[in-house]
């Protein structure tokens, strides 16, 4: 007989399931069927490791799936088409940078992140999830040593409010190749940060917007306040 323990794994795992495939299909994502499944292997990994590191809020276990997963899959939406490697700035628990290298296989990525810990998790997450297009740094993106190791490299930059804008592209240029686009997760009020950044870092910006995260089926008018900052950069 199983342990009420086991019954809420189980119940938790059929919701995860449930959910990923409402917000999926409700806001026209598509993934292979493989990645699918995938995903839900890598919540599994998540919610059990969070018991031992906070990797994520312990109020958001139940709403992982639209908190984490589908906000970081909703990047594929906005992500131009021919980008080709990526970095994942500040990656945590592997978000978003994990569900990106699940959902496309053909982009290769670094994920980053300064705490020992944290980076220890992430190999092990990329070592169970068999993830060959993935590597994992615990460094400091701006440290002399991470940029002489990576100079010209990534045309995607990717991050969930990490630093404030202007400092996540200081960040972002000397590891760019000379076309990048950077990428921010970000929430509540952001148009200040957002206007400083465009004006420090024009010279390097083609464009800029701050794209709302509206999304079925319970935010329709983005009652969340979810926003997506997206930089076009080129190297003078």
């Amino acid at each position: 007989m199983a342990t009420k323990t086991e019954s809420l794994k189980e119940t938790l795992t059929s919701n995860y399931e449930t959910q990923l495939r409402i917000y999926l299909t409700e806001n026209q994502i598509n993934i292979p069927e493989e990645a699918f499944y995938q995903l839900l292997n890598y919540v599994d990994l998540l919610v059990a490791k969070n018991e031992e590191i906070n990797l994520i809020s312990r109020k958001d276990v139940e709403n992982v799936i639209e908190k984490h997963i589908f906000h970081s899959l909703l990047l594929l939406k906005y992500m131009p088409p021919k980008v080709t490697t990526f970095l994942d700035f500040g990656s945590g628990g592997g978000l978003p940078g994990i569900p990106l290298a699940i959902a496309r296989p053909d982009l290769k990525g670094v994920l980053v992140d300064s705490i020992q810990k944290k980076a220890k998790v992430l190999n092990e997450f990329v070592s169970k999830l068999m993830l060959n297009n993935v590597t994992v740094e615990c460094s400091r993106c701006e440290s002399e040593e991470f940029t002489s190791k990576y100079p010209n490299t990534f045309d995607l930059i990717v991050s969930r409010a990490t630093v404030k804008l202007p400092v996540f592209i200081r960040y972002s240029v000397p590891i760019m190749k000379n076309k990048a686009y950077v990428m921010a997760l970000k929430g509540g009020d952001i148009e200040a940060e957002f206007q400083i950044a465009n004006l420090k870092w024009k010279p390097y910006i083609k464009r800029s917007s701050i794209i709302e995260l509206a999304y079925k089926p319970n935010n329709k008018k983005n009652e969340n306040e979810k926003k997506l900052v997206l930089f076009e950069l080129y190297r003078l």
